[in-house]
Parts: C-alpha cells; sequence; structure tokens
C-alpha cells in the first residue's frame, strides 16, 4: 500500500483515538459540576456536550489549533525530511491518547494540553534538537497552566460568595432571588454573546468588530435578563423547604439548577473551540504535510478532521467519562446548584477569554481551580485534599510522561514505516 494513504490512515485513526480521550478525560470534567450538583443527568450532559462541543470545534476551534500546529517547534528545521514531522505528529498523538487513556481509567483529571505539549516537545527534541523548541511559547502555556485556574478559582469565588450574600444570608430568599438572579442570567447571557459574536460567527465569515460584539451582546443579555425576570414573576417558591445545609431554600437552588444548564452549554462550547486542537492539530498538519509535501505548507483545516474530532469528543464522555465525572464532581468539595453555577461560569469564562487569544490553556486546571475556589467559599474544611494532592500529583507528571511516551512511539512507528 502506498505510503501517503498508511500515514492519512494513521493520522486519522490517532486523531480519533485522541479525541476520544479528550471526551473521556477532559469534557468529563467540563461536565462534572452539571452533573455533581444534579442539575443534569449523566445522558443529559452527553447531550448537551454532542451539540455544543462540536459547534465549538467546528466555528471557534481554528485559532487555537493554528497555536498547536504553529509555534512550538520550530517546523522550518525539518524542511529537509518531512517524514520526521509526520511520524513525530502520530508519535504525539499516540502518546497523549494512551495516557489519557491511563489516566480517565484511574478518574484522574489530566490536562489534554499538558499531554499534548509534552508529547511534541519529546519528538522533537530526539530528533532535531533542543534548540528547535520554542521554549519561549511553551513558557507562555506554562504560565497559563497556573493563571488560569487562579484567575478561574477568584472569579469562583466571588461569584459564589455574592450569590451567599446577595441571596441566601437573608430571611427571604424568594425576594432576593427575584431581585438578583436576573443579574447573574445577564453576566452568564453577555458571556455567551461575545463569544458568540466574536469567535464562532468570525469562522463562518462574519467578521465583526469588539464594538459591535459588545453592542450586540449586550442587547441579547438584556433581552434575556427581560425574559428571566418575567419567567421569576410567574415562580412561586416554598420558603419552608431547605436543603441539608438548613439555610439555602431548594426552590431558589432550583433556579440555579437551570442556570447551570446554560452555563454548562457555554462551558462545552468553550471546551470545544480551545480542546478540539489537541486532537485536530497534530491531523492537520500531518494532512497538509502529506499531501503537499512542504513542511510550512499552510491549509485550512479540512470539515471531516473537524467532524472527527468532534465526533471522538462525545463518545469519549460517552463511554468513558463517568470516571473523572466522579472524582470532580462529588469528591473535591460537595456541590450545589448555586455553587456549580459559580464554579462553571468562572471557568467557562476563563476559557473563552483564552479561546479568543488563541492561547491552548487546560480546560482541566480552569474548572479544577474554580471548583477549589468555591470550595474556599465555605471554609478549606469544605475541601478533600487527599484527592486534591492526588490531582496535583498526576498534573506534574503528565508533561514528563507524554515527552516519553512520545519518544518511544516515535522509534518503533520509524522503524515500521520508514
Amino acid at each position: 500500500m502506498d505510503l501517503t494513504y498508511i500515514l492519512l490512515g494513521l493520522a486519522g485513526l490517532f486523531g480519533l483515538y485522541m479525541a476520544w480521550g479528550i471526551g473521556a478525560n477532559d469534557v468529563a470534567n467540563a461536565m462534572a459540576t452539571s452533573v455533581g450538583a444534579r442539575a443534569v443527568t449523566v445522558p443529559q450532559a452527553i447531550m448537551i456536550a454532542a451539540v455544543f462541543e462540536f459547534l465549538g470545534a467546528f466555528l471557534a476551534g481554528g485559532e487555537v489549533t493554528s497555536t498547536i500546529r504553529k509555534g512550538i517547534i520550530d517546523a522550518g528545521m525539518l524542511s529537509g525530511d518531512p517524514n520526521v514531522l509526520v511520524l513525530g505528529m502520530l508519535a504525539s498523538l499516540l502518546a497523549a491518547a494512551v495516557w489519557l487513556t491511563i489516566a480517565s481509567r484511574a478518574g484522574w483529571p489530566v490536562s489534554t494540553t499538558h499531554s499534548i505539549v509534552g508529547a511534541i516537545v519529546g519528538f522533537a527534541t530526539i530528533t532535531i534538537g533542543v534548540e528547535s523548541v520554542h521554549w519561549d511559547k511553551v513558557g507562555a502555556i506554562a504560565a497559563s497552566w497556573i493563571v488560569s485556574p487562579f484567575l478561574a478559582g477568584t472569579l469562583a469565588f466571588v461569584l459564589v460568595m455574592s450569590v451567599q450574600r446577595l441571596i441566601f444570608s437573608h430571611d427571604d430568599p424568594e425576594k432576593y432571588a427575584r431581585r438578583y438572579v436576573p443579574m447573574y442570567v445577564f453576566m452568564t447571557a453577555m458571556m455567551i454573546g461575545l463569544v458568540t459574536f466574536m469567535k464562532g460567527l468570525k469562522h463562518v465569515g462574519l467578521d465583526i468588530s469588539l464594538d459591535t460584539a459588545v453592542l450586540y451582546s449586550v442587547i441579547f443579555a438584556t433581552f434575556i435578563m427581560a425574559a428571566s425576570k418575567f419567567a421569576l414573576s410567574r415562580l412561586s417558591f416554598d420558603s419552608a423547604s431547605s436543603n441539608v445545609d438548613g439555610f439555602h431554600f431548594a426552590r431558589v437552588e432550583r433556579i440555579f439548577a437551570v442556570l447551570m444548564v446554560v452555563t454548562a452549554c457555554s462551558m462545552a462550547f468553550a471546551h470545544g473551540s480551545n480542546d478540539v486542537a489537541n486532537a485536530i492539530g497534530p491531523v492537520a498538519a500531518v494532512i497538509s504535510i502529506v499531501t503537499s509535501g512542504e513542511v510550512l505548507q499552510q491549509s485550512v483545516v479540512p470539515v471531516w478532521v473537524l467532524l472527527l474530532g468532534s465526533v471522538g469528543i462525545v463518545v469519549g464522555l460517552a463511554t468513558f467519562g463517568y470516571r473523572v465525572i466522579a472524582t470532580v464532581g462529588t469528591q473535591i468539595t460537595e456541590l450545589t446548584p448555586s455553587r456549580g453555577f459559580a464554579a462553571e461560569l468562572a471557568a467557562a469564562s476563563t476559557v473563552v477569554v483564552a479561546s479568543a487569544t488563541g492561547l491552548p490553556i487546560s480546560t482541566t486546571h480552569t474548572l479544577v481551580g474554580a471548583v477549589l475556589g468555591v470550595g474556599l467559599a465555605r471554609g478549606i474544611g469544605a475541601l478533600n485534599m487527599r484527592v486534591i494532592r492526588g490531582i496535583f500529583l498526576s498534573w506534574l507528571v503528565t508533561l514528563p510522561v507524554g515527552a516519553f511516551l512520545s519518544v518511544i512511539f516515535y522509534y518503533m512507528l520509524s522503524a515500521a514505516l520508514l
């Protein structure tokens, strides 16, 4: 069989496997807060992911994909031997996917971005040398792995404290829920509107300026807020019913459960736009090199590659995602709909900003940081430090494991195909 078809087939197969790993690990913890707070069931989470992960990957995934394909290593140093880069990208995909399988089996929420970047750096180091790696780019990405969970955690802390102070600390939460919930609805709708007008429509041929995007988003959020106020005016509360904490009213929490569905949709969109690059970026690079014979060839990511990534992500969540959902959704801290809403909105906002700038941050780090922020709002005792230590340890080993596996698979593929 022609080597070209073999390479293209392996790229598609490994890319699908990697997308499956992303679904099993990253999408699982993106939806975990909603499931952990009992706002949605696992089947409902899968349906939400199926729709919004696809939309995020297809409409807004291109910009982050370019960051993975270019910028991590100096591909120009391989212009004389494109096969090295092809095999390196294939080895990177396989290495990251294998590690994600191991981590998901154990219920560890690790970073797919860590995995693929570490794998790419690993093969580049042993094939063309340390100088081929753009360490400033890697450093910027590494910095975002620290900054993004801190920002998401801080925002989640502020949000959950504001909900507590503005609504739940009063004797009559019904009155204050009617007053302040529309404000949270406005914030959620504003964020969704911005990512749609600034990112989504850009990739379907509509280039909207920042000022126009903000204006449209404000109009959209105002309309949604008005609709929520009308809905609340027709909703009756049972002030006598409360949850296990004794002061959070269950009917008010039910409102936040509805908001969690909205934020879960936006989180899935944000995740699809950002993390699909980890699967389809190397695939797009392989296709570009194999079909053109040039390492630096620029080409549009084929539609079927975006579809491949989207389908793999959804299947991964459906078949293996429950393990990581259990870790993030129930074992870090106790979540209620209001706390889960704060975590999801904070994480989604952070990821959307990162996607808009083209920086491939870790959704895992961002969401876990947001959940930690929610737990800290209740005090350090509300956090399961044993689980948190295990998560941090899995984060530390992900990048070197990805690099090590990539080196092994690169030599195996070289021996088999060249």
